[in-house]
């Protein structure tokens, strides 16, 4: 297991992936941040924005996520996040819908802002999984 990270996606509804992984990139506060087999105990906050996970196959599973928490222990890593979806099940339309109707409502707003910064990820998510 020297080699691999064993990660857990979690949203407050449901476990969204599990799996051994080599490497995930997300968002904090702090910028982004990689994590890979070895990496120091670590404990971030998440911040809207797409999760990254290559896997131990070569596969690459991307999902966004609202804020939250990443933390790294002993090549375990659990991203907890209150909203997570990944890129397969979002629906784009939608996404760039929800992206217009928040930007009309007026940045101004604390509580659009955090609407537009979600819809964005969530366009982003898709847009990078394809």
């Amino acid at each position: 297991m020297g080699d691999s990270l064993q990660v857990e996606l979690v949203a407050a509804d449901r476990l969204v992936w599990s799996g051994e992984s080599t490497m995930v990139i997300a968002r904090t506060t702090e910028g982004d941040v990689g994590i890979l087999p070895g990496h120091a105990p670590l404990l971030s906050l998440l911040i809207e924005g797409v999760v990254d996970i290559q896997t131990s196959e070569g596969e690459t599973w991307v999902a966004a996520v609202d804020a939250g928490f990443l933390s790294v222990a002993g090549n375990r890593v659990s991203v907890l996040a209150e909203h997570a979806e990944m890129s397969h099940e979002i629906d784009l339309e939608k996404a760039r819908h929800d992206l217009e109707r928040a930007q009309a409502a007026g940045e101004n707003d604390d509580e659009a802002a955090e609407a537009v910064r979600r819809a964005e990820a969530r366009i982003r998510a898709v847009e990078k999984a394809s």
